[in-house]
C-alpha cells in the first residue's frame, strides 16, 4: 500500500479491479481547501486514458512489477518486437504502448520488459545508449561566447540538442531519462 504522496510518471497501480499506468500527474495545492493529485491514467488491457483526482493521503494500490532481460530485435508494422533473454520468446508491443522508449530503440537494445501479472505493461530502457548522428546543421566556431547548441537528429528519429562542436556521422552518448547529450562516444 502506498499513498498519494508516491504517484510518479510510470507507476503502475491497481484501481477498480484494473491495472494502470499513472502517464501524467499533478499535485494541486489551491488557497483553500484540501490539496488533492490530478491523474491520467491507462488502462494496460484497453489503453483507455482516463482522468482521476485523488485526495492527498487517499491509499493507493501499486502493482509490482516483474522486469524480465529482453532485447528488441526489430519493427513490425505498428509493433515492436522484442525478445526474451530467458527464453528466447518474442513480445510484440504496439508503438502507442511505448511511445516515449521509441525514441532510443535501435535493432539490438537490451532492455528490460516490464510486467504486471503475466501481461507487458513497459519497457524500461538502459539509462544511456549511444547513438548516431544522422543530420545536423554545421556548427560555425565563435557563433558565441559560451558555447550553444543545435538540434540533431538521431538514427531513431529522435531529436536532441547537442552541443555546436558535434558533427554528422558522430556517435553521443544520451540520458535515455531525461532525453539529454552526455558526451561524443570515440570508436
Amino acid at each position: 500500500m502506498a499513498d498519494t504522496s508516491d504517484i510518479r510518471k510510470g507507476l503502475t497501480i491497481e484501481l477498480d479491479g484494473q491495472i494502470f499506468k499513472v502517464v501524467e500527474f499533478l499535485h494541486v495545492k489551491p488557497g483553500k481547501g484540501q490539496a488533492f493529485v490530478r491523474t491520467k491514467l491507462k488502462n494496460v488491457e484497453t489503453g483507455a486514458v482516463i482522468e482521476k483526482t485523488f485526495k492527498t493521503g487517499t491509499t493507493i494500490y501499486p502493482v509490482r512489477l516483474e522486469e524480465r532481460p529482453a532485447q528488441f530485435i526489430y519493427k513490425e508494422g505498428d509493433n515492436y518486437v522484442f525478445m526474451d533473454m530467458e527464453t528466447y520468446e518474442n513480445y510484440p508491443i504496439p508503438c502507442e504502448e511505448i511511445q516515449e522508449e521509441t525514441k532510443y530503440l535501435k535493432e539490438g537494445l537490451e532492455v528490460s520488459l516490464l510486467f504486471a501479472k503475466d501481461r507487458i505493461v513497459g519497457v524500461k530502457l538502459p539509462n544511456f545508449v549511444v547513438l548516431e548522428i544522422v543530420e545536423t546543421d554545421p556548427g560555425i566556431r565563435g557563433d558565441t561566447a559560451q558555447g550553444g547548441s543545435k538540434p540533431a537528429r538521431l538514427e531513431t528519429g529522435a531529436v536532441v540538442t547537442v552541443p555546436l562542436f558535434v558533427e554528422t556521422g558522430e556517435k553521443i552518448k544520451i540520458d535515455t531519462r531525461t532525453g539529454d547529450y552526455i558526451e561524443r562516444v570515440k570508436e
